[in-house]
């Protein structure tokens, strides 16, 4: 049976290197999924590397976030964090970015043109690039003239906003506020050229344009039993 100790300083390095947090029934699955004792064992061990991420002083914190374990920087530091990361050259999300976000975060299963008729702007650009980041994917199409594509939040968005479930997130008009900090200026997307964002508008555009015409044409074989192919 592996020490205590030992489960102790294999928890804190699994949560150190894990890209994603870990749900506690994966971490002490590790050490014994039949044997209750040690099972027993491992769960006070993960409670005390827990404890002592708790601890004030430490520039690392243990939190519980959707659905598992991760060790994260302390709320209180993310003013040098961002002076480090703001050295660097780092990309943020653009207000665009977070607002289209915003808008499928709170109204989830929604669409492109919904978007778009809310925010009076065309956002593929933008629904890009929160896709290629993983905030966002298609989660299927509505039933609708067109079919269009449904947007829905994704579990790396509860990880990247600290969410243990959509049920935590604040209200409407304090997510700006709140996750506004992250926001770039300018007109961009992500921090990527203006030339760039413009590219991905219209390799968006054209890519939904050939989609719809697709659904239109399969819809008008089938109604006279030939094969789309």
């Amino acid at each position: 049976m592996t020490d205590r100790a030992e489960m102790e300083a294999a928890l804190e390095a699994i949560l150190f290197v894990a890209g994603e947090p870990v749900s506690r029934e994966r971490l002490l699955g590790l050490f014994a999924e039949e044997d209750a004792p040690a099972r027993q064992e491992a769960a006070a061990a993960l409670d005390a590397v827990l404890a002592r991420y708790s601890e004030p002083g430490r520039g690392i914190m243990a939190d519980e976030v959707g659905g598992g374990v991760r060790l994260v920087t302390r709320p209180e530091l993310n003013d040098w964090l961002r002076r480090f990361f703001d050295s660097g050259g780092s990309s943020k999300l653009s207000m665009a970015a977070l607002e289209t976000l915003a808008i499928v975060a709170y109204r989830q299963p929604v669409t492109a043109p919904e978007i778009q008729e809310l925010r009076g702007v065309n956002p593929s650009g933008v629904l890009k690039t929160l896709l290629e980041r993983h905030l966002i994917r298609i989660s299927g199409r509505k039933d609708v003239v067109g079919k269009p594509f449904l947007y829905t939040t994704t579990r790396e968005f509860l990880v990247h906003f600290g969410l243990k479930n959509l049920k935590d997130l604040p209200p409407l008009e304090e997510f700006e506020e709140i996750f506004g900090d992250g926001a770039a200026g300018g007109d961009g997307v992500g921090g990527l050229p203006d030339r760039d964002e413009q590219f991905y508008r219209e390799a968006a555009a054209i890519e939904e344009q050939e989609d719809e015409a697709v659904d239109a044409r399969q819809a008008e074989l089938a109604g006279t039993g030939e094969d789309a192919r």
